[in-house]
């Protein structure tokens, strides 16, 4: 059978999707390689959230073209920038994230001459599809597609279309198997697992499903609202309090200042996303809290910018995505007055980077000294291996310990959103 080499860009989802495609595949019998090279077909799982990242796979995209080899765009390019696609690479075919599962058929007649565009599936639930894991140790689980937001500036809401939750008990047997494969972490994964909502199920009682799964594993929350996360704070609370759980949670702010937060169509405003996260410190002090700014949205002042840098210092991150404004086409921001210059949007980019790279540290800092267990999932940069505490702190480690091995550390050093530590 031929050989595919599948290549993806931007969020869990994504990787996921990637994984799937892998997965059939193999199931079809196709050999996966490692480089464009060495395959008869190229498949890349594309992402549209920035500028430089569609500019990136763009470039990659028209060199895999002119190799002449037959090509396959999926992610979320294929839905959201259809013509874009067409005009960039004409002889390519198309799938899109709600027909992930018929990658092999759409490999069979890129191969044999015949383009096609399957974009126009119905919201599929990923769940229990065969899979290629980018990191054994980790099974990525979507347990929805899509929202209920309508960000001004958000693209991705034409690509992955509204809310979709997939059934519970196929999310459980999908991490029953999972744990039963070796995976010692799993991440839920959604644009907004707060909104999780299947026949009356919501997060909460998910992750109560979650952790009673046996094994010995770790559960990692990812995104959230701070206004959908409000709805069931109390619940959730007590469903972190399992010992499965990281302490940590992902809730984009976007921007410290209610007119950017209302031009966005975020749907709350500073004041209640601060009461979102003191209720999560005053239940865990010491919870792992992520979030995302965006810098230098159309109209935003100077003194509303500095009220997202006033947010960051009040907030204290433990991880900060910093994202410059890139108008994304068919978006309203798009089309909003008052845009800044790029210049500009990249000079409040840097200050807030520098600003985190300050604030990072004396995060970190206060973690010197902690002595505790820590799941080893990577490999790390100079011989160490990099493994996660209890609120989902980096910590990497020097140690002949296997990945997979819970290993007992003492921190002794903090750089930007990392820590490390000796095994003890």
């Amino acid at each position: 059978m031929p050989n595919v080499h599948v290549k993806s860009y931007g969020c869990s989802a994504n990787t996921a999707d990637a994984e799937i495609a892998k997965g059939v595949l193999i199931e079809d019998g196709h050999a996966l390689v490692d480089t464009p090279e060495e395959a008869d077909i190229n498949i890349i799982v594309t992402c549209v959230v920035k500028t430089p990242t569609e500019q990136k796979i763009s470039r990659e995209l028209r060199e895999l073209e002119a190799s002449g080899k037959p090509l396959i765009v999926a992610g979320c390019m294929p839905k959201s920038m259809n013509s874009r696609v067409n005009q960039l690479v004409p002889s390519a075919s198309m799938v899109g994230p709600d027909d992930i599962e018929r990658m092999a058929e759409a490999v069979h007649h890129a191969l044999n001459g015949k383009k096609v565009n399957y974009i126009n599936g119905e919201p599929t639930d990923r769940t229990c599809l065969p899979r290629v894991r980018a990191n054994n140790l980790v099974h990525i689980a979507p347990i929805s597609t899509g929202c209920l937001g309508n960000c001004s500036y958000c693209i991705v809401k034409f690509a992955r279309g509204n809310l979709c939750s997939f059934p519970a008990e196929k999310i459980i047997k999908d991490i029953t198997d999972a744990v039963a494969d070796g995976c010692l972490e799993v991440w839920v994964t959604a644009e907004d697992t707060a909104l999780y909502n299947h026949d009356g199920i919501r997060l909460p009682e998910l992750l109560n499903m979650i952790t009673a799964v046996e094994g010995e594993f770790r559960v990692r929350v990812g995104m959230t609202t701070p206004n959908s996360l409000d709805e069931i704070m109390d619940e959730l609370i007590a469903s972190l309090d399992h010992e499965k759980m990281y302490k940590f949670i992902h809730i984009p702010i976007q921007a410290g200042n209610d007119e950017i937060l209302h031009s966005m169509r975020r749907k709350y405003t500073l004041k209640e996303f601060k009461e979102v996260a003191n209720k999560l410190r005053a239940a865990y002090p010491e919870i792992g809290i992520s979030t995302d700014i965006i810098c230098g949205f159309p109209g935003e002042t100077e003194e509303q910018f500095q009220d997202s840098l006033d947010l960051v210092t009040w907030l204290r991150p433990d991880v900060l995505n910093i994202n410059r404004f890139w108008e994304r086409p068919g978006t309203d921001a798009a089309t909003m007055p008052g845009r800044l210059h790029g210049r500009d949007t990249k000079q409040r980019s840097r200050r807030m980077t520098n600003l985190w790279k300050e604030l990072a540290v004396e995060v970190g800092e206060r973690w010197l000294g902690w002595e505790g267990e820590i799941l080893l999932t990577e490999d790390g940069k100079n011989d160490t291996k990099v493994g996660r505490n209890y609120v989902y702190k980096t910590v990497a480690v020097k140690t002949d310990a296997p990945l997979g091995s819970f290993i007992r550390v003492k921190v002794k050093g903090a750089g930007v959103g990392f820590l490390t530590g000796d095994q003890v």
